[in-house]
Parts: C-alpha cells; structure tokens; sequence
C-alpha cells in the first residue's frame, strides 16, 4: 500500500502561503511577479500566477496589503505593500506560526524518542 502526502502536503503550503506572501512583502513593496520570485529564491517555494493574484488580491480587500500602480520602463505594475493593519496581523501571525512550529516540534522530538526504544 502506498501512502500518498501530496494532498496534506499541499494543504499545510496553502496554509502557509498567506503568511508567506505576507512576508515576502514586509522588508518594503514588491509587485506581483516579484514576490513569486522571491518566495521561489529564497525558498524553493513555487507559486504561480493564478495562485497569487486572488491571495494578494483578498489580502488587499481586508486592509493588510496596500496596491498601487507604478509607471516602469516596459509597464505600468502593481506594487503592494503592508499596511499599518497588516503589519500587525503579520507579527500575530508569525507568533502563532512558531507557537503552533514549537507545538508540532515537541511531538517529533517524543515520537522519535519513543521509537528508540
């Protein structure tokens, strides 16, 4: 019998993926093919197009992100930026992330012990 994790696996990314964008966005702005590049730079984390936009997208509608519209050399580009709102959900968030992190740890650290003997 083969166990399959793609499924929980694509779960816990997607649960992640809001905080990561969160992130990625939080050192100053970014657009959006920016930030798919970063993420995938710093974490091998590939997301697409037609994953990002609605996340970036809703997170802009609720108040966390700001997005305007800058002029570059070949096109004008949407760059989004935290907001005041939003830098605060991101410090409850990542608190949560590394309580809920240490939580899981702690279970690894006594299933591993537990399999020694």
């Amino acid at each position: 019998m083969t166990i399959s994790t793609d499924s929980w696996t694509e779960q816990m990314r997607r649960g992640g993926l809001e905080l990561a964008i969160l992130l990625a966005v939080a050192p100053g702005t970014r657009y959006g093919l920016e930030i798919i590049r970063h993420l995938q730079e710093l974490t091998d984390l590939v997301v697409t197009e037609g994953t990002i936009y609605p996340i970036l997208g809703r997170l802009t509608r609720d108040g966390w992100l700001q997005a305007e519209w800058q002029a570059s050399a070949a096109h004008p580009r949407k760059y989004y930026r935290l907001t005041s709102q939003g830098r605060r959900r991101l410090r409850l968030m990542v608190e949560e992330w590394r309580t809920f992190a240490a939580k899981i740890d702690r279970l690894v650290d006594a299933a591993d012990k537990g399999s020694d003997a």
